[in-house]
């Protein structure tokens, strides 16, 4: 595989992790109904910050691993592959919907910007995540791991900015459609599962 097509596989991934309604979103989307489109986009910038930092924290990991313990590198790159396709499951049984999106208690823009932030940075969850997911993708072969990490980086912030910002820019529309059409949810949660457990299935075999 191509580190171009690596890097296309990364995208469709991260994709299906950023679609799923979840925390992240609900946050964004409350946010701007109580506080206005400003207020819903401060709170995806701080989600954005808080991605960055899980990027570096991943860069970092494997870097360390790749370099100091290549063969703990290799099991958790098979460990890693098996909880994506954990994921992938849990994701195709379960039935996501959304019965409420919840008053955000923001006062300012700055407010919404730093509970982003810290909800995304304080996510046990998203740092076993990055764990069990770069390494498939950040690889020696490909090159310098920061140069990688950089570029992985970008691709998250620029996706949650254009989920999460868009879903901020719509945000009535965005609740009235995660609160009406509850089917569109779950096909949307089991759609993502299904790309992880392709996803993970590619990584073991290439």
């Amino acid at each position: 595989m191509t580190y171009t097509e690596n890097l296309w596989l990364f995208a469709i991934l991260l994709f299906g992790i950023i679609i799923v309604p979840g925390m992240d979103m609900l946050f964004v989307i409350a946010n701007s109904l109580t506080g206005g489109r400003r207020a819903g986009l401060a709170a995806t910038g701080g989600i954005m910050i808080g991605g960055a930092a899980h990027t570096a924290f991943g860069a970092i990991g494997v870097g360390l691993l790749s370099r100091l313990a290549p063969s703990v590198f290799t099991v958790l790159l098979f460990t890693g592959a098996a909880y994506m396709a954990w994921i992938g499951i849990t994701l195709l049984r379960s039935s996501i919907t959304v019965d409420a999106v919840g008053a955000a208690k923001t006062r300012s823009l700055w407010v919404a910007f730093r509970q982003g932030t810290v909800t995304c940075l304080l996510n046990p969850k998203a740092y076993l995540f990055v764990l069990a997911v770069y390494p498939q993708f950040m690889l020696p072969q490909y090159g310098a791991i920061w140069m990688q990490a950089l570029t992985m980086g970008a691709l998250t912030i620029l996706m949650q900015f254009g989920i999460y910002g868009g879903l901020a820019l719509a945000a009535g529309r965005s609740r009235e459609f995660l609160m009406s059409k509850p089917r569109a949810t779950v096909l949307i949660g089991r759609g993502a599962g299904l790309v992880f457990i392709i996803v993970a299935a590619l990584t073991v075999i290439r």
